[in-house]
C-alpha cells in the first residue's frame, strides 16, 4: 500500500506536526513562570533590608537560588579607581569582600563595557576568562552567566556573575530570569544609596552646626592651657630656685601635661575647620614639606602616653634618630599614626605593650614605619577587608572610619600600608613612605 494511501501515516504526520508548537508554548510558558517567580522572590527579598551590602546580599543569594546555580558573586563599579569590587560572594570558596579588579578585564569586565549579558558554557576555553580568581579561591569555573547589573535602560553599576549550574549547564532562559533579577537588584541598590545620600547630606549640615559649636568651645581650652603654663612657672619658680626636687619633678609632669592639652586642642581647632571647610563644599589640599618622622612619632606617642599608662599598656619607640628627612604632610601623618596607635591601646591587654619604630627602607628610596602590639589580634576576615571599600570595624561601636583615615594618608603619599595579625597574638602594621613622592614638590 501506498504511503500517501495510508490513513494512519495520514494522521500521524499532522499530530506531529501540532506536537512541537505545543511544546515550544509550555517551554514559554514554563520560563514565563520561572521568571514570575524570580520577580517575586526578589522583590519580597529586596524590599526587606535598607542598606546596600544587605540588599547585595539578599541578591545573589536569590539569583542563585532561581537558575539552580552552585556559586556567585556581585561586582560593583568603582568610578575613581575604574575596577569592580567583589562586594559579595558565594560559594564554597567565596572570593573575599573587597577584592578588585580592572573594569575592563576578564568576563566581567567584558560585560560591564558591553552592557550586554554573556552566556559562557566551557569558562576554560574563553580567551576572556582570567584564572587569576580561581587561583585565588581554587574554584574550577565550568559555565557561567555574567548579567550587567543595571536598570533596564540604565547604565550598568556594576556586574552579576553566577557560575556552574547545577545537573546542566546555563542558557539563555536563565539569561532571561537573571535579566529581571539584575534590573530589581540595580534599581534597589541605587534607591538605597539614594536613601543613605540623604542621611548623609542631612548628617553634613548638621555636622557644620556641630563643628561651628566645638570651634567655640575650644577657644577657652586653648586660652585657659596658654595661660596656665605662665601660672605653673609663677607657682613654682621659687620653690624649684631653692632645690626642691619633688617641686621641679612635679613642675614638669604638670607641666607636659598641659602642653598635651593645649597641642591637642589646637589640633583639633585644625580638624575642626577641615570639617566646616568639607562642609561648605571645599577642601584642604595636602601641605607637602620635609618632615621628621621622629618628631611625628614622638608627637603621637606623648599625645597618648597618660591614656595608654592608665590601661596599663606601655608604648615604646624604636629607631629614631637615624631616618632621614621626607617630603609629607606631618599634620596628616600624625593622624595616621595617632589612629593607628589610638586603635591598639584598648585591644592590648595590660602588662602589654605597643611598638613603633622606623627605619629606611630601602635606604635612599623609603621608610617603613611599623606600629606594633601585643594585643588581642584580628580574626582573618577582618584583617583582610581593612583599607578595603568593606572595611568594618571589629570593635563594639566602631566605624572603620579609622582605618580609611589611614589609607587616605598613605595614598595621598604615593605608599603602601600592609597589616599582620594573629588572634591571641597581635598585629603589626608597616606603613611604606617614599622619602620624595612621585610628582610631589615641597612648598
Amino acid at each position: 500500500m501506498d504511503k500517501k494511501d495510508n490513513p494512519l501515516t495520514e494522521q500521524v504526520v499532522p499530530k506531529e506536526r501540532r506536537a512541537a508548537p505545543r511544546r515550544e508554548d509550555d517551554r514559554r510558558r514554563v520560563r514565563k513562570d520561572r521568571e514570575l517567580e524570580a520577580a517575586r522572590r526578589i522583590s519580597e527579598a529586596l524590599f526587606e533590608h535598607l542598606t546596600p551590602d544587605e540588599l547585595v546580599a539578599k541578591a545573589l543569594r536569590t539569583a542563585l537560588d532561581v537558575v539552580q546555580a552552585e556559586s556567585g558573586s556581585i561586582l560593583l563599579a568603582d568610578p575613581a579607581s575604574q575596577q569592580l569590587i567583589f562586594r559579595h560572594s558565594i560559594g564554597e570558596s567565596p572570593v573575599k569582600a573587597g577584592t578588585a579588579i580592572p573594569w575592563g578585564q576578564g568576563i566581567a569586565g567584558s560585560v560591564f563595557q558591553s552592557g550586554t549579558p554573556l552566556v559562557v558554557r566551557d569558562v576554560k576555553h574563553d580567551p576572556r576568562h582570567s584564572s587569576t580568581i580561581d587561583e585565588l579561591t581554587k574554584h574550577t569555573t565550568h559555565d557561567m552567566i555574567a548579567i550587567p547589573l543595571k536598570r533596564w535602560e540604565g547604565e550598568p553599576i556594576g556586574v552579576l556573575e553566577v557560575l556552574n549550574k547545577r545537573g546542566g549547564l546555563l542558557d539563555d532562559d536563565d539569561v532571561a530570569i537573571l535579566s529581571i533579577v539584575s534590573a530589581i537588584t540595580a534599581s534597589s541598590i541605587e534607591q538605597a544609596r539614594l536613601y543613605h545620600e540623604a542621611k548623609l547630606a542631612e548628617v553634613v549640615r548638621l555636622l557644620g552646626d556641630i563643628s561651628h559649636d566645638i570651634k567655640n568651645l575650644l577657644m577657652p581650652v586653648v586660652v585657659g592651657a596658654e595661660l596656665m603654663h605662665g601660672e605653673l612657672k609663677d607657682l613654682w619658680g621659687d620653690t624649684i630656685a631653692k632645690g626642691d626636687a619633688q617641686a621641679k619633678k612635679s613642675f614638669e609632669r604638670f607641666n607636659e601635661v598641659v602642653g598635651m592639652v593645649e597641642n591637642s586642642s589646637r589640633r583639633m581647632q585644625d580638624r575642626v575647620k577641615e570639617i566646616s571647610d568639607c562642609v561648605k563644599g571645599l577642601s584642604t589640599p595636602p601641605d607637602f614639606a620635609p618632615c621628621r618622622i621622629d618628631k611625628v612619632i614622638t608627637e603621637v606617642v606623648d599625645t597618648l602616653k597618660w591614656w595608654s599608662s592608665q590601661k596599663g599598656v606601655s608604648i615604646h619607640t624604636s629607631g629614631l634618630g637615624r631616618t632621614p628627612n621626607l617630603v609629607a604632610d606631618e599634620r596628616r601623618l600624625f593622624n595616621a599614626l595617632y589612629n593607628l596607635v589610638n586603635n591598639a591601646i584598648p585591644e592590648v591587654q595590660p602588662g602589654g605593650m605597643i611598638t613603633v619604630s622606623a627605619r629606611e627602607e630601602p635606604v635612599g628610596v623609603a621608610l617603613n614605619v611599623t606600629i606594633e602590639d601585643t594585643g588581642k589580634g584580628m580574626p582573618p576576615e577582618v584583617r583582610d577587608s581593612l583599607f578595603t571599600a568593606a572595611a568594618k570595624s571589629s570593635k563594639h561601636g566602631g566605624t572603620g572610619l579609622g582605618t580609611k583615615i589611614v589609607k587616605d594618608v598613605v595614598d595621598a603619599h604615593h605608599g603602601k600600608i600592609t597589616v599582620e595579625s594573629e588572634l591571641g597574638v597581635g598585629t603589626t602594621f608597616h606603613i611604606y613612605l617614599p622619602l620624595k613622592p612621585p610628582g610631589i614638590s615641597p612648598t
